[in-house]
């Protein structure tokens, strides 16, 4: 890849060493194309491709918080408004008084949850999950700690009491299809997949030098509906998601959120927090994580490397994906990598790619 030839060396090596089987990278600055590429295997014996579908993890997230934003600013939901209100099952073991807020900035206190996924149906794990107490000591709103999947699953719930659709069904008509993303989904259809299953990366796991698999390219996962980690497509559909969100909530014509919205969840609400699931200072914003290289560049989690300006904000997914928007060079990024080599060697991993990409601009 000439424009970014020190990322293209670090991909590449990253493959012979065996820390993933392949890679996408998009990039786009002024909402011109800088980079559209692939590199190694989907899956053994299947190039990459740019259009090859790749699990995002919990880079998803930031597309269930724009679900979110769309029926808050109908007026269907509010942000303040304890979750109860809507789901009265919610209001169990100490949780009253928690609001969308502190589900969308990791603030409420219920990270654990009783039921296993995949394969249990969408109500049941919503029952479960209302089942389950606030954490002992927990005050909503006073304390951090990251929630993986629990408040993610309830954020889906409201989105879908208030449009009176399946979470899968509203992200993909309300966000994938008017962005034109094709081939993303949160919760594939089992036809779909059936159709595509050679283009679905596979993700193993790589640590210490060997490859095992994880199974997310297993039917199970990919049709599950997760709304806080089972996006599926192409890292370049990814970043359209951040180009619309650059652009002020519209792209191509087509207006996803309003600018004030825009500005609303990707500010700082959370400032200077401890978080008690990643044990590290990480500010956020509501279902963003807002750049905060600030508390520690070297050990940050989901961060967006040595470069990125102070304005911006994504999100990343488990051992394997990054994607952000940074306004101050109005950049829009989207990077996953086939394969999940450790927390310590995807951090190193990601920061020296991202050190790379603003060098390789010319940014820094």
């Amino acid at each position: 890849m000439d424009a970014l030839p020190t990322v293209n060396n670090l991909i590449v090596q990253g493959i012979e060493a065996g820390d993933h089987l392949g890679a996408q990278v998009y990039i786009s600055r002024n909402r011109e194309v800088v980079a559209d590429a692939a590199w190694g295997e989907v899956r053994p014996g299947i190039p990459m491709a740019t259009d090859s579908i790749q699990t995002w993890m919990s880079a998803t997230k930031p597309v269930a918080a724009v679900a979110f934003a769309q029926q808050w600013e109908l007026g269907r939901l509010d942000l303040d408004k304890p979750v109860a209100e809507v789901i009265p099952d919610f209001g169990q073991g100490g949780k009253e008084a928690i609001t969308p807020r502190h589900l969308l900035t990791h603030t409420a206190g219920f990270r654990a949850s009783r039921f296993k996924s995949p394969g249990v149906p969408w109500d049941d794990i919503i029952a479960a999950i209302c089942a389950t107490p606030l954490e002992p000591g927990w005050t909503p709103g006073e304390r951090a700690g990251y929630h993986l999947h629990s408040s993610w699953f309830i954020l889906g719930e409201l989105v879908s009491i208030a449009s009176g659709k399946p979470p899968s069904d509203y992200y993909r008509e309300h966000i994938f299809e008017p962005l034109g993303m094709v081939d993303s989904w949160i919760g594939m259809p089992a036809v779909y997949y059936r159709e595509h299953t050679d283009r679905i990366g596979q993700m193993p796991r790589t640590t210490r030098g060997s490859t095992l698999p994880s199974g997310f390219d297993q039917q199970r996962w990919c049709t599950d509906c997760r709304p806080g980690g089972s996006g599926y497509g192409p890292a370049r559909e990814l970043g359209r998601v951040y180009e619309m969100l650059l652009n002020g909530g519209e792209l191509n014509g087509t207006r996803i959120i309003e600018p004030e919205t825009v500005s609303l969840f990707t500010d700082r609400h959370r400032v200077g927090m401890h978080d008690h699931s990643f044990k590290h200072i990480i500010d956020w914003g509501l279902g963003f994580i807002p750049n905060s290289a600030e508390y520690g560049v070297d050990t940050v989690p989901y961060g967006y490397g040595p470069h990125a300006s102070n304005q911006a904000f994504g999100h990343s997914g488990y051992q394997s994906s990054v994607a952000f928007a940074d306004p101050t060079h109005n950049l829009a990024i989207a990077i996953v990598f086939n394969g999940m080599p450790g927390d310590t060697a995807h951090h190193k991993r990601n920061n020296e790619i991202l050190a790379a990409l603003y060098t390789d601009m010319g940014l820094v």
